[in-house]
């Protein structure tokens, strides 16, 4: 066991599989379809979430956040392991009551050194930041820089997605900034981003094949450090945004992780959306 721990939620979009394999506890979210609720990740899969998400007739699913208990169980494990402290990072508090949860359990247990991190944004940019949390917490930073260099590098950090539709962003009402722009786009196929924890539009290119360019270009406007793909299931398309990507931008494909958007933000997005996460260089 380390001696900083890392905790994040489901949101994060880390397969199961892969974050107990590098050592990081991940927290559910609840996926809500009409009067079933699964926690994520763990009664539901980020495939049968899509599957459910298409099938015919399914209800619109809602998210809930994760809880305090469920947060205050993760964190008294991990110092039952043997933890000297905890990092955890969450979707941003803009977007979710997940954060809230996660400093209401911190405050419960106030003769234990837990940082919460919020990541303000979602998806594989969160779960992104949790790994590098992990890389340094085996290098053997504490808790306090380990959460003080994640914080400076939120700035340099930006999930990206193309959306197919807009349907599900409206729908699920994380619309943000874009909302006034909702009726100009309905046969586009925007670049969306979340920016300071809000959806916003980068670009409205017409054709899926003009925003994967303008995509790679908008991404690699800066020097890239880091980069991860995010996407629904069964994208074809993904693997050739990816070399494309990862040729333009400079880094070896091998070292650009790929993550299947799950529960907690699939709704929003909706089937056909795929995007990558990039964290720049400082400037």
């Amino acid at each position: 066991m380390r001696r900083v721990a890392i905790v994040t939620d489901s949101a994060s979009d880390l397969d199961p599989a892969l974050a107990a394999a590098e050592g990081i506890t991940l927290v559910p979210l609840i996926a809500i379809f009409g009067d079933d609720e699964y926690r994520a990740g763990v009664d539901m899969s980020a495939r049968e979430f899509w599957a459910r998400l298409t099938a015919p007739g399914a209800p619109f699913p809602r998210t809930a956040a994760a809880s305090a208990g469920a947060f205050q169980e993760a964190f008294e494990a991990c110092f039952r392991d043997g933890a000297e402290a905890v990092v955890c990072v969450t979707v941003a508090g803009t977007l979710s009551a997940t954060l809230k949860s996660a400093q209401m359990a911190r405050d419960a247990l106030l003769d234990r050194e837990i940082h919460v991190v919020d990541s303000w944004t979602a998806s594989a940019a969160e779960g992104m930041l949790a790994r590098m949390a992990a890389e340094m917490a085996d290098r053997g930073a504490s808790a306090a820089e380990i959460a003080a260099e994640l914080e400076r590098r939120l700035p340099d950090l930006r999930l990206f997605l193309i959306l197919d539709t807009l349907d599900y962003l409206v729908r699920g009402g994380r619309i943000g900034r874009a909302r006034a722009l909702v009726g100009a786009m309905l046969s586009l196929k925007p670049i969306m981003a979340v920016i300071d924890g809000i959806v916003d539009v980068v670009d409205r290119p017409r054709t899926r094949t003009r925003a994967r360019q303008r995509l790679i270009e908008v991404i690699t406007a800066r020097p890239v450090e880091r980069l991860a793909l995010a996407h629904a299931p069964d994208m074809a398309e993904v693997d050739l945004f990816g070399d494309e990507l990862a040729r333009a931008a400079g880094i070896e494909r091998s070292a650009v992780t790929t993550s299947i958007i799950g529960a907690s933000i699939g709704p929003h997005v909706g089937p056909g959306a795929y995007g990558a996460v990039v964290l720049w260089r400082p400037q």
